[in-house]
């Protein structure tokens, strides 16, 4: 996997295509695009915090329409070059700048961790979403992801499976799901379970990441990680209703 020096630089918080050492966490968010594109067939489809845009992309694919919000101003400007099948728009998250049940769908993933106002976005959303609309929203898992209660500092508020639910419920969704991203068998084992942990150590430790470990994550793919039950889970993905 060659990087692309034209891609958006990266920030810790964004993760992009084609860029070796940011493999395995691409892969772990396209895999979520890719469960949710069935879903979205055929669809006007929101991409709420579309950062780099491939997922965006991904979905454009098969939906209708996708409408790519994103609240960075080089990103927005990034996606419009990169994708031009995607109609990419800065916004506020908790002001979507969209008609009262113009979409079929709204997606976002991995961003309403970063929200200071997360029931208020969710709203949003509905307001947004026709009759029957579905929403999908992922986030890390905070039992997992922070379990020693130390949150990232780009997190405003993390939250675990049933605090996820509740608040979409709140919001005045039905038919809420939680699953759960995890590793797969090939992933679980692949460096005694520590394909995480050591990326984080080679990245504190500023220098030249080990070959074996740069050989580990460029061979990470969507085929390893797996959706199941919340418990343990790497990240969360709720999908619900507009009534």
């Amino acid at each position: 996997m060659q990087t692309d020096p034209w891609l958006l630089p990266l920030t810790g918080e964004r993760t992009v295509p084609g860029v070796s050492r940011e493999n395995y966490w691409f892969r772990r968010h396209e895999v979520v695009y890719r469960a949710l594109a069935p879903a979205c067939a055929g669809s006007v489809v929101l991409d709420a915090g579309c950062g780099e845009g491939y997922g965006a992309a991904l979905l454009a694919d098969v939906a209708r329409t996708v409408v790519a919000l994103d609240y960075d101003a080089l990103t927005v400007a990034h996606v419009a070059r990169r994708y031009p099948r995607v109609r990419a728009a800065r916004a506020n998250l908790v002001a979507l700048p969209v008609r009262d049940g113009g979409c079929e769908a709204v997606v976002s993933l991995q961003v309403i961790e970063h929200l200071w106002e997360q029931d208020r976005f969710l709203r949003e959303c509905r307001r947004v979403l026709g009759p029957g609309g579905l929403l999908a929203v992922s986030t890390p898992n905070r039992i997992t992801f922070s379990p020693d209660g130390t949150v990232n500092p780009f997190h405003t508020r993390e939250l675990d499976a049933d605090e996820l639910a509740g608040m979409v419920r709140d919001a005045g969704f039905v038919d809420v799901t939680v699953r759960g991203l995890h590793h797969g068998p090939r992933l679980a084992g692949l460096r005694g379970g520590r394909i995480v942990a050591d990326q984080v150590a080679a990245v504190l430790d500023g220098g030249p990441w080990p070959d074996g470990l740069r050989a580990d994550v460029a061979s990470v793919t969507c085929a390893d990680f797996v959706l199941g039950a919340p418990d343990r889970s790497l990240d969360l993905l709720v999908t619900a209703r507009r009534p």
